[in-house]
């Protein structure tokens, strides 16, 4: 269910609500290009912005938008194990097909503490569930020792791989066969020529079309396709990244016709230098023709 390209999907804002028309076209526009599979609440989906009843009714929306043509995966995590386990119990109610658990930010749990995180959410609620390694946002790793004892608890089927090493993806896949997706787009296919099965992008979000086309090219087997796709999508990788994600990418989308340029505080619009970067290059790639 889950691998190939998967969006994390940007939270389109109107007046400090959300959009529900343009995130409705927003899912559309990720399914006519091939997208493999949703993510809405990530980090990219500012979820540390929205309240609770705003993230499920944001995963509600985009599950009965979805329809089934493609697998919802709900980002559902939390530094508190009950609140975890709160928030991925209504995201299955609200019929999401599997959630992802970024691990405990701020509280800097021991690899005992995360293994007994995951396990007792994975033990409590019967969905399938893929971990999320993000040290740079969490200031803590799961290690790849952590990583396989998890995937030997039925329900934790995946890690979203985040910590921008192909080094850790081996060695989980040294050690277990747990599906492993890049939570870097510029490591896609790297880290899937060591084994992982494909994304969970930000970079979907603007070319969706290019993230799902590099990652079915690699698992066909024409590595000649997906390494042109590899190097024509870096410089806009590098620009989802110029500032603070989802900054640059929700600006892209503005760019492009498709959100208003809303943030909520304490994320605040990137600067106007960092703005005409972004804009240059994607009129170079052609993003907004």
């Amino acid at each position: 269910m889950f691998e190939k390209a998967i969006v994390a999907l940007a939270t389109p804002h109107k007046n400090e609500k959300i959009d529900w028309d343009a995130l409705a076209d927003l899912i559309e526009f990720q399914i006519e290009n091939g997208t493999n599979g949703i993510l809405p609440c990530g980090c990219t989906g500012e979820a540390a912005t929205m309240n609770h009843d705003e993230q499920i009714d944001v995963i509600k929306f985009t599950v009965e938008r979805v329809n089934k043509r493609v697998p919802v995966l709900a980002g559902s995590g939390s530094n508190n194990t009950a609140e975890a386990i709160d928030l991925t119990q209504r995201a299955k109610d609200v019929g999401a097909d599997g959630a992802l658990l970024i691990t405990p930010y701020y509280n800097k749990p021991t690899q005992e503490g995360l293994y007994a995180h995951y396990k007792t959410i994975a033990e409590q609620v019967k969905i399938p569930i893929m971990l999320y390694n993000v040290p740079g946002r969490t200031a803590v790793k799961i290690s790849p020792e952590t990583v396989a004892r998890l995937s030997k608890v039925p329900a934790i089927v995946a890690i979203k791989e985040a910590c921008g090493s192909v080094d850790q993806v081996s060695k989980i896949l040294s050690l277990c066969d747990i599906t492993v997706l890049s939570g870097d787009d510029a490591l896609t296919l790297p880290m899937m020529s060591v084994g992982a099965k494909g994304v969970v992008s930000v970079l979907s979000n603007i070319v969706p079309k290019d993230v799902a086309d590099l990652t079915k090219a690699f698992h066909e087997g024409d590595l000649n396709t997906a390494r042109d796709l590899h190097y024509k999508t870096l410089p806009l990788v590098d620009a989802m990244f110029i500032e603070t994600n989802p900054l640059p990418v929700k600006t892209a989308l503005f760019f492009m016709g498709k959100i208003k340029k809303e943030f909520r505080l304490p994320l605040l619009p990137m600067s106007s230098s960092n703005e005409a970067i972004l804009k240059n290059l994607l009129e170079q790639h052609g993003v907004l023709s």
